[in-house]
């Protein structure tokens, strides 16, 4: 009886010290502790600056946004302006974000919504070592990005821009920034996921991650543990807690490098719009997989039209780079320079075809077609209207263009007292979906007898009714 005591003795003592000698081994390996970012803050944090602005605002659109709730009344404006006759008309307004430095010469790095209209824009360096008037040098509102440049009297500690393609949900990540107006706040978290959409624009890419981002950690740099800058951090759910978004550097870096250039952002340009291919689609066009982006129409003149794209090709690559989705197409061509040369791999009548084309340039097609809905924008009803673009359709959730938007809307008149509003998208009138401005006219002088046709409206993402009273 005592020998098994003893026996049993002994092999709880070298359970304990096999357990021990375990943990003590895989304990001690680097990749299984938890990483410290101390260094990383230290050394990254000597490139992340403080952004202040000063604003011009209309003190009546604070006002107007205090009474947001009471907006959709027909009366609402009428009330307003004469409620607030004779208040100082405008107002200063300080905000304040983040950025970081690029180059030792003093250029910076912060979102568009940051410096977006600004009257001043001031830097201040770690710990408010020293604060410098700075420059915009360029902004594009499409991805969020501002370039700004301060003349230092020395060399200024600089962020590289990191590989933002190779990072994984999981992966390590540090943001630092000015939240709430404490200077080089660090946090840490992970990557999330990545190509988030959450209708900022067009060109929706985002790295979602649960590092705490806050108001004031805008422009800031999302970083890797090797103290790169792989995202610029940019939004936030209001809602929620844990949950950013930032721009992948691989798209910063081109918008950043064009804006030092040319101080604006040139855009590829194909003059087709298009939509996703959902399964029922993809079979009837004898697809293997639900992929690409249907061509849905083709605008007369522009790239695509001279190369011999159709309506009904559906785009499956662009220089071989897959394209899974219409908002894949809209990125990869917006990311190319005018006049570079695209090979598209296209699927038609079963078969795939390859199409080569000279790539267009973006902001001048939008303006040429806004110069030619002019005319056909004028009043009617008290409003001003135009087509939806593929680039809004995209924005607002629609699978591809549809409806009018309204640009403009008279005070007073019979749209007016309708609820209806700028930005605001008419999808029907009595039933009929109207996608041109003449469509919408023909409708209404239908409905003349009547005195009244009902409107489906989609405002932020939500549609409702509107009855409007013609005159």
């Amino acid at each position: 009886m005592a020998l098994a005591k003893r026996v049993a003795y002994l092999c709880l003592v070298c359970v304990l010290f096999l357990a021990a000698t375990a943990w003590a081994e895989t304990g001690s390996k680097p990749e299984n502790r938890l990483p410290s970012f101390s260094n990383l803050a230290e050394n990254a944090g000597a490139a992340v600056v403080n952004i202040s602005t000063v604003k011009t605002v209309e003190t009546s659109e604070r006002l107007r946004e205090f009474f947001s709730p009471f907006r959709d009344h027909p009366r609402f404006d009428e009330f307003f302006e004469k409620f607030f006759e004779g208040q100082p008309r405008q107002r200063k307004k300080n905000a304040l974000g983040s950025g970081f430095i690029i180059s030792e010469d003093g250029y910076i790095v912060t979102n568009h919504h940051v410096v977006a209209q600004a009257d001043k824009v001031k830097v201040t360096l770690r710990e408010g070592e020293k604060t410098y008037r700075a420059e915009i040098v360029g902004t594009d509102e499409e991805t969020d990005l501002a370039l700004l440049k301060i003349e230092a009297d020395r060399q200024l500690p600089s962020l590289e821009f990191g590989d933002s393609k190779s990072l994984e949900p999981g992966q390590w990540v540090v943001a630092i920034g000015n939240p709430f107006g404490l200077s080089h706040t660090v946090t840490a978290g992970i990557v999330s996921a990545k190509g988030r959409v959450i209708g900022a624009g067009p060109y929706d890419n985002f790295i979602q991650t649960d590092a705490s981002i806050n108001p004031g950690n805008s422009g800031g740099p999302l970083l890797n543990l090797q103290g790169k800058v792989v995202g610029i951090n940019t939004a936030i759910v209001a809602q929620g807690q844990g949950i950013g978004f930032a721009i992948p550097s691989d798209m910063a870096k081109n918008v950043i490098s064009q804006l030092k250039e040319y101080h604006t952002v040139k855009r590829g340009w194909l003059g087709v719009t298009i939509q996703d291919v959902d399964e029922d689609t993809a079979k009837a066009l004898g697809l293997p997989e639900p992929k690409g982006a249907l061509v849905a129409s083709v605008k007369q003149g522009d790239p695509a039209d001279k190369a011999g794209i159709q309506a009904g090709d559906v785009i499956l690559e662009v220089n071989g780079q897959a394209v899974e989705s219409a908002r894949d197409l809209t990125r990869i061509i917006g990311q190319m320079s005018p006049g570079e040369e695209a090979s598209l791999l296209v699927w038609r009548e079963g078969e795939q075809k390859e199409v080569s084309l000279e790539v267009g340039r973006r902001d001048q097609q939008l303006a040429k077609q806004k110069e030619e809905q002019e005319p056909s924008e004028a009043g009617v009803q008290g409003m001003r209207l135009r087509p939806v673009t593929p680039e809004e359709a995209q924005s607002l959730g629609m699978s591809s263009p549809q409806g009018l938007v309204i640009t403009d809307v008279q005070q007073g008149s019979s749209a007016h007292q309708a609820g209806l509003r700028p930005g605001d998208v008419i999808l029907q009138a009595s039933g009929k979906v109207v996608d041109e401005v003449q469509e919408f006219k023909a409708v209404l002088q239908k409905a003349e007898e009547k005195g009244v046709v009902l409107l489906l409206v989609k405002r932020k993402g939500q549609n409702l009714f509107r009855a409007l009273k013609l005159k």
